[in-house]
């Protein structure tokens, strides 16, 4: 049985920051941002938009491209880091707001930004096992990046989302149980406290742990795939919380491979993984497969047939590198998304904008509930403590 991602979706705010612009504000020379981080552009999210609209907007767009109405789904997951309640889900809401029906498992995966892939695995096994019946599975990983106006993590934030719709009928990619390797340990690189609305980083530490777990895992899949190595494959998407990580992270497996000049092939096997997600920032569990539709729909060579690496990585932590081959015409279908045209028509915030957007951010949680029109999947507020939604044309 072929096994897989079927149809995709993402979702990004309508508005963002220019790169040039906040590190100008910050004192700080532009090229540290744009060639040290390798974001152009880091996307806002309105007051009106959170880890719920963006996963219901990106959820949407996979169902609608794919011509698959809500019902089908038997299994509704979101992998998140930035959840926005302790105990109902934020799939609950996705739910309601796709108009999914009642038959269906409906929860919510947290491990960081791995959070997203442990939902697919678990999709992938559902289908293989016989358990979804016909029915396929709807994996959304939306998330916040939030660190705080004039910190040191203020220029890796983002905000979006990317749906997965999972079934044996993979028109995009086809992914196989064994070629997967994994690597889990115990770390403290990375966390949220449930008090805080900021995360707290030990930046070179997680550095490290990210390329430690890189390490852990592809010898893994390669003890399962004998002979496999990154010449294997024609594109390799990696867990991108900015674009100069997947560097080090390339430079970390052709170091393991033996290679003295692992910089050459970067261009060839990762540049159009980083076309997108530098246009949006980071977006924790969605990075890596905003890479992967960004080499999609970006990559200037036919990927019909071909297998590509996908690494994932959630601090904590735990990791995964493993492999899928991609179906004729999934390039085409990816690029009639217009994923590059709905970047290009999001707004610039002046970074008086985005500094008072951030701030009003702060209140998001409590605000009373207010009507208001709804042209895309817009958060109202808060009524007796439930959080309020409207879905378009609802």
């Amino acid at each position: 049985m072929r096994v897989g991602i079927e149809a995709l979706g993402v979702a990004v705010p309508p508005t963002c920051v220019a790169m040039e612009d906040l590190a100008r504000a910050r004192g700080v020379e532009p090229s540290k941002y744009l060639d040290g981080i390798g974001t152009w552009r880091m996307s806002v999210a309105q007051d009106d938009e959170d880890t719920v609209t963006l996963a219901a907007q990106a959820g949407h767009m996979a169902l609608t491209s794919a011509g698959v109405p809500a019902n089908d789904i038997g299994l509704l997951v979101v992998g998140t880091e930035t959840a926005v309640d302790h105990s109902k889900p934020v799939a609950s809401y996705v739910q309601s707001l796709l108009g999914v029906g009642r038959r269906c498992r409906v929860f919510e995966t947290k491990h960081a930004c791995y959070g997203g892939t442990a939902a697919l695995q678990m999709a992938l096994d559902w289908i293989r096992s016989g358990s979804a019946a016909g029915k396929k599975a709807l994996v959304i990983c939306s998330d916040i990046a939030r660190y705080g106006l004039k910190t040191a993590g203020e220029p890796t934030q983002g905000a979006g989302a990317v749906a997965l719709l999972v079934s044996d009928d993979p028109k995009i990619l086809s992914l196989e149980p064994d070629r997967t390797g994994i690597c889990s340990t115990d770390v403290h690189d990375f966390w949220r406290p449930l008090y805080s609305k900021d995360a707290f980083v030990d930046g070179p530490y997680s550095v490290q742990c990210y390329l430690d777990a890189l390490t852990g895992a592809y010898e893994h899949f390669q003890e399962r795939n004998p002979g496999v190595t990154t010449d294997s494959f024609a594109a390799i998407a990696y867990h991108v919380p900015y674009g100069k990580m997947a560097r080090k992270a390339h430079r970390q497996l052709r170091a393991m491979e033996g290679d003295l000049t692992p910089d050459a092939s970067f261009e060839a096997l990762v540049g159009s993984s980083l076309t997108l997600p530098a246009q949006v920032g980071n977006i924790y569990t969605g990075s890596l497969y905003l890479a992967l539709a960004s080499t999609l729909a970006t990559s200037p060579l036919s990927l019909d047939g071909k297998r590509i690496g996908l690494f994932s990585y959630g601090s904590g932590s735990c990791a995964e590198f493993f492999a899928g081959t991609v179906t004729p015409g999934a390039q085409d279908r990816v690029k009639k998304l217009g994923l590059q045209s709905l970047l290009d028509h999001r707004r610039v915030l002046s970074i008086e904008e985005y500094e008072a957007i951030m701030r009003e951010r702060d209140g998001l949680d409590t605000r009373p509930a207010a009507p208001a029109p709804a042209d895309t999947f817009r958060y109202l507020g808060v009524d007796a403590h439930r959080r309020t939604y409207l879905a378009p044309n609802s």
